[in-house]
């Protein structure tokens, strides 16, 4: 997408906003690219990213995040089942509907479905976590530390790699879910604060001014 980008637009600078699994594929394209990515993008941010896909499955499936959890998959399963419908060809497993964790859902559609031997091979292969070390362009990371999906140890690690590399500024929040982040006393007048960080943060890369007031955590 961002080559076509390229081509029909080969005078514009381009920026660059992942969230949650979206997030982990820009963060693991940015260390793929590293410092041969085009000088035309400015900056990335990502929001409520799953670094390690193995881990954070297993993470939502205790506790109270297995309320997230069972809502989330029964929206997924929904649109799984209603692409296999449409694409029956689709290398779907049989017990789409009885998959009650993420583990199991990504096992029987999502692994075999992008060619991926199961889930396990999914998340070793597509994880972002390991790809922060390469990163060169400057990029925002915003989590927050209640996100369900993000186990601590894996924060720690992340903590560890935002600290290594300066390209990366990771901004935590005490609270925000998973792409949640929304404050504000009036809940008729509610403060987005996940689409005020990341527009502030990516317009501050364009234009090189002081707005990136993003800080290591």
């Amino acid at each position: 997408m961002l080559g076509h980008l390229h081509a029909r637009y080969p005078d514009v600078p381009f920026i660059l906003a992942g969230v949650s699994l979206g997030g982990n594929v820009l963060l693991k394209y940015l260390g793929e690219q590293g410092p041969e990515l085009s000088p035309r993008v400015k900056g990335a941010a990502a929001a409520s990213v799953p670094y390690d896909l193995s881990r954070s499955s297993r993470h939502i499936d205790q506790g109270f995040a297995r309320i997230y959890q069972w809502n989330f998959l029964r929206s997924l399963r929904s649109k799984a089942a209603a692409k296999a419908a449409q694409f029956p060809d689709l290398p779907v497993g049989r017990d789409l509907q009885g998959a009650t964790t993420m583990f199991g859902f990504d096992d029987c559609f999502t692994a075999p479905v992008h060619g991926f031997q199961g889930a396990e091979d999914y998340y070793a292969k597509s994880s972002s976590l390991g790809w922060l070390d390469t990163i060169s362009l400057n990029t925002l990371l915003l989590s927050a530390v209640d996100d369900p999906f993000l186990p601590p140890a894996v924060l720690d690690e992340v903590r560890l790699k935002a600290a290594q590399n300066p390209h990366l500024s990771l901004e935590l929040t005490p609270h925000g879910g998973h792409v949640g982040f929304i404050g504000g006393r009036n809940p008729f007048a509610p403060f987005y604060y996940l689409e005020h960080r990341v527009t502030e943060f990516l317009a501050g890369q364009l234009t090189g001014s002081a707005v990136n007031l993003a800080h290591k955590a």
